[in-house]
Formats: structure tokens, sequence, C-alpha cells
């Protein structure tokens, strides 16, 4: 019957731990931010937040490495909002897009999908607010 003890703090402390990973949402002033990982060893981050009316959505793509170029096309509720190219810059290899869009009535939904035009490397970020 000791280890009864030991599994509950396990527990305990196992519930107390916060799980931040891959994709992760976090909302703050009724924004959300999303995180994750690309194809390759690039990283994504993308934040919609309701800004006056509209939805303010930034997308980041951070390769590490200056001077790669991106195909990028943001769809917001399945249709495109915008799309463009951008190359990575110093100091830390990454390029953002920010765009403000319609606030639809409920849900909105975002998606940014970067291709790397050299390597292929695909990343597809998601948010919803």
């Amino acid at each position: 019957m000791k280890k009864t003890p030991a599994i509950a703090a396990v527990l305990l402390i196992a519930a107390a731990v916060p799980t931040i990973g891959a994709g992760a949402a976090h909302a703050g002033d009724r924004g959300v931010i999303r995180h994750g990982s690309c194809s390759g060893s690039t990283d994504w981050k993308m934040k919609a937040k309701p800004d006056n009316g509209r939805i303010e959505v930034e997308s980041e793509i951070d390769s590490n490495r200056n001077g790669q170029t991106w195909a990028w096309t943001l769809q917001h509720d399945g249709d495109v909002a915008a799309h463009g190219r951008s190359t990575t810059r110093g100091p830390s290899g990454s390029f953002e897009v920010s765009r403000r869009t319609g606030n639809s009535a409920g849900s909105d939904s975002f998606t940014f999908r970067a291709e790397n035009a050299r390597s292929g490397e695909v990343c597809v970020a998601r948010v919803r607010l």
C-alpha cells in the first residue's frame, strides 16, 4: 500500500504540468496563437486576434537561413485572402506575413501554406478564432 501515495503524487504533478507542443493554441486578449513544425526543419507560428471589427492575422516562417524564397497563400474560411512570395532575412532567417481580414459571423478559420521554392519543404498553419 506504500505505492498509493507515490502514484497519487505522480498523477498530481503530471496534471499540474502544462502540455505545450507543436500546434498548441494559446488565447490572450481573445486572440489565438499556434505554432508547429513544417515538413523539414523549419518552424511556423500563426496568430489571429480581433482588431476594430476585423481580424488581424500574422503568420511567421522561421527556417534560421537567410535568402530562402517561399511562395505562400493565406486562406480565410476556405477562400484565398492573400498570396505572394517572401524571402527569409536576418537576423533570424525568417519572414512574416500580416493581413487584416473581414470578420465573418461565427468562427473564422485561417490556413497559411508556404512552400520553399528550392527545397520543396511545406509549412501548413491553421488557426480558428
